[in-house]
């Protein structure tokens, strides 16, 4: 059984930062893909970014030049640096590991407010 913590969510003014973490743990394929999506209150779950475990990166349009996916194979933990926040970036932020099955994790919310 795979499990996903994520970490780092929180409130931020609009223009500011935040880095998101997701560790796995559990038994899961060495390649595989994790990533984030986000959903807003009324919208679906949409894409934010996936890094697989070769580092092939694919970014939504609506984050590219401001967010950054970055991982650490060896602690099984993916990174999303998250510049220039926008209040249009509210939203719960879940971590995603595409390994044979996906899991998914809790979720973090991200508020971007003044």
């Amino acid at each position: 059984q795979v499990q996903l913590v994520e970490s780092g969510g929180g409130l931020v003014q609009p223009g500011g930062s935040l880095r998101l973490s997701c560790s796995a743990s559990g038994n899961f394929f060495r390649l595989n893909i994790m990533g984030w999506y986000r959903q807003a209150p009324g919208k679906e779950r949409e894409l934010v970014a996936t890094l697989t475990s070769g580092g092939t990166s694919d970014y939504a349009d609506f984050v590219k030049g401001r967010f950054t996916i970055s991982r650490d194979n060896a602690k099984n933990t993916v990174y999303l640096q998250m510049n220039s926040l926008e209040p249009e970036d509210t939203a719960v932020y879940y971590c995603v590991l595409k390994s044979g099955v996906i899991t998914w994790g809790q979720g973090t919310q991200v508020t971007v407010s003044s």
